[in-house]
């Protein structure tokens, strides 16, 4: 683990969350029939992040440094994922959403960890189905359907 960047990173959050509590405080402190106002959630937020940001530079400072060890970097598996979300990108209008998620979550469920088929097949599946479904039909959103070419609506 890189400790200057765990510092750094706890230091940048430690000012989000500190802008998000100074920020917080220019909400209305209250609501109409409503005990709590809206600037109790920002700021509980905002403390949260800065708090755990906090934590993340005081165990910067306490860990000792292992030793570093060389990481070989596979970029065949970089390159297969890549390549395929580039396709996920570029057809998911005339493939539809659901299809084209299914296919990549495959792909990179696959190239991540071979083997397990039926896992990756049953977890890319639920996982397309069910953002599609709380999107368009909980939430009323908008996302490219199955292609008409299929025939289903």
């Amino acid at each position: 683990m890189n400790k200057t960047f765990d510092r750094y990173a706890g230091i940048v959050f430690f000012a989000i969350g500190t802008a998000f509590v100074i920020g917080s405080r220019t909400i209305s402190t209250s609501a109409y029939g409503s005990n709590v106002g809206a600037n109790i959630f920002p700021m509980i937020l905002g403390s949260f992040l800065a708090l755990m940001s906090l934590r993340l530079v005081y165990e910067s400072f306490r860990r000792q440094q292992a030793e570093r060890k060389k990481v070989k970097l596979d970029y065949a598996r970089f390159g297969i994922i890549f390549a395929a979300a580039v396709l996920y990108a570029y057809f998911l209008e005339d493939v539809g959403f659901v299809i084209s998620t299914f296919l990549f979550l495959l792909i990179g469920f696959q190239t991540m960890q071979r083997g397990k088929i039926w896992i990756s097949l049953l977890i890319a599946a639920a996982f397309s189905f069910g953002v599609y479904y709380l999107y368009v039909d909980v939430l009323d959103g908008s996302l490219p359907g199955f292609p008409a070419w299929l025939g289903i609506s």
